[in-house]
């Protein structure tokens, strides 16, 4: 049987089979109609003009705008005394209930709160019409050019000797509005001039300072922008000092950027110490200099040489101004920044001015800076020893910026904007315990803020690299 050779078997009905193998159905190729639209949702403007209509959820929702009922608190701690805050000046926003200059210049009150930064339901300019200008002042910075992209135009940069009458009476026939003003102390103290300058001519222009200080020495400000950028930069220059240093068993000098305040040095000699296991160590051969006494400074470089064979001495550049001469202060130089000690270079030169040490050696003043003059005097106080003298200032202030500066400097230039078109003037977009705010010109240039010796913060770094009182 064909069933049994493995062949299959026919189908008892051959009939059913055929059934099985008949095609399908045709299907129906005539084209289906779409369900006509009979209308189209319009809307008519108050001018006649039509235009199709949106669907939104805007009755459901309320408009995301700041109003001037937004306040942020300034003062968020209540301290028993001076001392139990930690310091008196370098910590603007604890001790902001009053501005004061410890040398005893004019105080000025401040309330409880300040506006908030951000945009407003109604603004004062039309964008289309808006010619605005953006001056900077002072030197490069870290996340300057992320400020600027931020705003609108750039006029120029500015140094000094500034004529009042003349800037606004240049913004007036080029019809700038607003000006924004990004600089520090002395940029920002040229901001408010030039706005009661305006004032008193009857120009309309909204004066926006943004605060720009490399050196973190803006009163009230948590933090200037590039600070951190500047530290991180720095702290790379006291690790490659302390390599140095110790591969020739000698002593490395760096000197930082702090005209008038320390915090670079402070903060990257703080971030420049490893971690635990290297920490003792490393603190033991590491010395940061702000406000020192020559003696104290030579007998303490002495004691770590003589117990880890080299040294790593970190000094803003700042330091040592009365040390070096006596004779009192240089004056401000075109910005309003304090001159820094140097010889007189016209010829023929005068009598050198000399600074003795403790011990009975006198050096004539250095052509240069505060590093110059450590470095000869190491130099002639540990004969044998290798002193190299680093200067890494330039180098921390044309660095990209890093991430958090770049976010920071883009929130402030928009911060400025919205200022400005919320109509605004004299005033100054910065960070004040955490939250953006709009603050008055005058509050943040009043006083540089310095480091304290007496600080929490400068404890902090004493108890972390081992260091005694200088």
């Amino acid at each position: 049987m064909a069933g049994e050779e493995g062949g299959a078997d026919p189908p008892a009905n051959p009939q059913a089979a055929t059934a099985e193998l008949e095609p399908p159905a045709k299907a129906d190729k005539t084209p289906k109609k779409l369900p006509r639209v009979d209308s189209i949702p319009v809307v008519a403007r108050a001018d006649g003009m039509e235009f199709l209509e949106i669907k939104d959820l805007r009755k459901h929702l309320s408009p995301q705008a700041i109003g001037d009922k937004d306040l942020v608190r300034i003062n968020i701690m209540n301290y028993e005394s001076s001392e139990s805050s930690g310091s008196h000046r370098d910590h603007g926003p604890q001790m902001a209930a009053a501005l004061f200059d410890p040398a005893g210049s004019d105080s000025i009150e401040l309330p409880d709160f300040a506006l908030r930064s951000g945009p407003r339901r109604t603004i004062y300019h039309n964008p289309k019409d808006v010619t605005a200008a953006i001056v900077t002042c002072g030197g490069l910075c870290p996340g300057l050019n992320d400020v600027v992209q931020n705003i609108v135009y750039t006029l120029g940069t500015s140094r000094g000797n500034a004529k009042m009458p003349a800037i606004v009476e240049g913004l007036r026939l080029w019809g700038i509005n607003p000006l924004y003003v990004i600089g520090g102390k002395g940029g920002n103290a040229a901001a408010h001039p030039i706005a009661k300058e305006c004032a008193a001519q009857g120009v309309v222009c909204n004066v926006v300072g943004v605060p720009k200080s490399i050196d973190n020495d803006i009163q009230l400000i948590d933090r200037c922008f590039g600070f951190d950028t500047a530290v991180e930069e720095a702290q790379r220059s006291l690790i490659s000092a302390r390599v140095e240093a110790r591969s020739s068993g000698g002593i490395s000098v760096v000197k930082l950027m702090g005209r008038q305040s320390g915090f670079i040095a402070m903060n990257a000699s703080m971030a420049s110490v490893g971690p635990p296991s290297r920490l003792l160590e490393e603190a033991r051969a590491s010395l940061v200099a702000i406000r020192f006494d020559m003696g104290k400074l030579c007998d303490f470089v002495k004691a770590i040489m003589d117990r880890k064979d080299y040294c790593v001495i970190c000094v803003a550049e700042g330091a040592g101004q009365d040390i070096m001469d006596s004779s009192g202060p240089k004056g401000t130089d075109a910005s309003g920044n304090p001159i820094l000690q140097a010889r007189a270079a016209a010829p023929p030169p005068p009598p050198p001015r000399c600074c003795r040490t403790p011990w009975g050696d006198v050096f004539p003043l250095p052509d240069s800076d505060i590093g110059v003059f450590l470095r000869d005097i190491f130099r002639k106080r540990f004969p044998g020893v290798d002193v190299k003298y680093i200067d890494p200032s330039y180098m921390i202030r044309s660095i990209p910026t890093i991430t958090t500066d770049r976010i920071y400097c883009k929130v402030l230039g928009q911060g400025a904007v919205h200022g400005a078109f919320a109509g605004y003037t004299d005033f100054t977009v910065g960070l004040v315990n955490t939250h953006y705010v709009f603050l008055p010109t005058t509050t943040i240039i009043q006083f540089a803020r310095v480091v304290d010796p007496k600080g929490r913060q400068w404890n902090r770094l004493k108890t972390a690299i081992n260091q005694p009182d200088m």
